[in-house]
């Protein structure tokens, strides 16, 4: 064999090997990657299991809607700094085409949030509070414009809205309405947090009416 078939040997050896550790080292990048998402989802779930834990723990026994909703609000601001939040029921209970009527319980956030001439539980109708209910489903300031929202646009859409439903057996009688400044949009690890806990929410707030239902 003489030099030149040689080198050209050593050549493709060269290139083989380089393939293959290419190949490899996608291999080991993929993993990696495979390997800090599957953390993170778990540090995730870790995060949900402990709030969930502690809402729980916090509204287990309460019997009225005043310290109920003063507590789950407390918490689920500390879940999500510096938000607004309220709670609003069908005064029918939860029965679809129950009419217009329905029960507010509003918290401030500890920083207040510059709006404009109206806030957006002073925007909600009765008619688009059935809207929210009906659709059972965790709604964005979008899906509320959508469904017939009117007031300021300038001081709502400077920010981050969500609502989050509040029901049993596939029927919603309420929902949470949760909202902050834009510049710090609402993340969808925290919105997921409190949907975690909104059915032991609707099971203690049953539980509230039921009970208050008895002593009247």
């Amino acid at each position: 064999m003489d030099h030149n078939e040689r080198q050209k040997r050593l050549r493709l050896l060269i290139k083989k090997h380089n393939k293959q550790r290419k190949r490899q080292s996608k291999k080991i990048d993929i993993l990696c990657n495979d390997l800090i998402a599957a953390q993170r989802e778990f540090i995730r779930r870790l995060d949900r299991i402990r709030f969930t834990a502690n809402f729980y723990e916090a509204i287990v026994g309460a019997s009225d809607f005043g310290g109920l909703f003063c507590t789950a609000a407390g918490l689920i601001k500390d879940e999500i700094p510096d938000a607004n939040v309220a709670f609003f029921l069908r005064q029918s209970g939860g029965s679809p085409g129950g009419g217009d009527s329905f029960e507010l319980h509003m918290f401030e956030s500890n920083e207040p949030i510059s709006l404009g001439k109206e806030r957006p539980e002073n925007c909600v109708s009765g008619e688009l509070v059935e809207h929210i209910c009906q659709s059972n489903k965790v709604c964005t300031l979008e899906d509320l414009f959508a469904m017939g929202l009117e007031g300021d646009l300038v001081g709502l859409n400077k920010l981050s809205v969500a609502t989050i439903p509040m029901g049993q057996l596939g029927q919603s009688f309420g929902f949470i309405l949760i909202y902050r400044s834009n510049e710090d949009k609402l993340r969808s690890g925290e919105i997921n947090n409190v949907a975690a806990v909104a059915p032991g929410l609707s099971r203690a707030i049953r539980s509230c009416r039921e009970f208050s239902q008895c002593c009247d």
